[in-house]
């Protein structure tokens, strides 16, 4: 039998040596022989077809688990999975340009004049789901302050409700918005110690996502997976990235969106308020935004179409919190589900005091 050293094979399929000894620990590209004593690998030419396709599909930005679907098909199986994972890639790069063009608006916006002001119309709305049999998410909205926490462990509900309280004194607060982020950055160092107080050990915790308004932007600081999302000119998009084992595999390329969803650690988190450093970021609001927070019992049972559908067509907050709930329990309600919503509206200028 003719070998291929693993130079020669990735010269003659054009992958790296690199990638070939990563494709063979995910057992995608196999060598057909390793050396006992020095674990070279070797390869034949009968697998250069099968390289080639892996190679073919990574350029095409396919990841690795969905690639080994593709090897492990017949031709005319594989050419529909690449026909369908090609759909899927230009119904998300759609998405992105909506995103693009979201981004480019927000950088780019006349700044607006004083004779008017922005202000929240708010709703909030928390249920146990129809599995669980106490409810661990904390759910709070205010004219300052919106903010979901999903507790975990024994001790998750005083977890969440610690986490929360320690905030809702930014409800009242007369915000300086120069420096927002700092003093969000100082209460949620608050809420963190308020949480270890409250869960006693590490197998307690909670999740935080919550928005501090400032009456033209709003400051966002996020762990764990909740998940924040807006709502602009029709669009929806996620606003929060989630901190958990899957989607770190989704990154990496080694799993798909779809296998996510039935991953055995899905739940499983990577951060969370005590275990890591918080995401910080500003958003502008413009009017007519609308801003979902939720649990992970509503994004994990909703697929993002229908919670974009359902917040399109609520005519207020009040109406899209508690559509959005009935949609989880619809889907089986299997975890405690908590949704804020908030709309950015415009309001006439108070004349300033005589």
């Amino acid at each position: 039998m003719e070998w291929l050293t693993i130079g020669a094979f990735a010269r003659a399929c054009r992958l790296s040596p690199k990638a070939l000894r990563l494709y063979d620990e995910l057992e995608l590209l196999r060598p057909a022989r390793v050396d006992a004593a020095t674990g070279y690998r070797y390869y034949t030419p009968a697998q250069l077809e099968q390289a080639r396709l892996v190679a073919w599909l990574r350029r095409l930005g396919m990841p690795l688990a969905r690639i080994r679907t593709v090897c492990a098909l017949p031709p005319a199986a594989a050419a529909d999975e690449i026909r369908a994972y090609w759909a899927q890639v230009e119904a998300e790069t759609a998405v992105r340009r909506d995103l693009a063009g979201f981004l480019v608006d927000e950088l780019t916006a006349t700044p607006r004049k004083d004779t008017t002001v922005l202000e929240l119309r708010y709703s909030a709305h928390s249920d146990p789901g129809l599995v669980r049999p106490a409810n661990q998410d904390t759910a709070h909205a205010g004219a300052h302050l919106l903010a979901i926490a999903d507790g975990y462990g024994p001790a998750g509900a005083p977890a969440s409700s610690a986490a929360v309280a320690a905030l809702r004194f930014l409800d009242t607060a007369d915000l300086p918005a120069g420096n927002v982020l700092n003093l969000l950055a100082d209460a949620v160092h608050g809420a963190t110690e308020a949480v270890r107080d409250a869960a006693g050990t590490d197998e307690n915790g909670t999740t935080l996502t919550a928005l501090l308004w400032t009456g033209s932007r709003l400051a966002l600081v996020h762990i764990g997976d909740s998940r924040a999302y807006l709502l602009r000119g029709g669009a929806l998009f996620r606003i929060t990235h989630d901190h958990t084992v899957v989607q770190s595999l989704i990154d990496e390329g080694r799993l798909t969106a779809e296998e996510a969803v039935v991953h055995p650690q899905r739940a499983l988190l990577l951060k969370a308020l005590t275990t890591g450093t918080p995401d910080l970021k500003l958003h502008d609001a413009e009017p007519g935004d609308r801003y979902l927070l939720c649990s992970d019992g509503l994004s994990a049972v909703v697929p993002d179409a229908t919670i974009r559908d359902l917040l399109t067509t609520a005519p207020a907050p009040d109406t899209a919190v508690h559509s959005l709930v009935d949609a989880a329990n619809t889907a089986g309600g299997p975890d405690n589900v908590s949704c804020v919503v908030a709309d950015v509206v415009e309001t006439a200028a108070r004349p300033p005091a005589s």
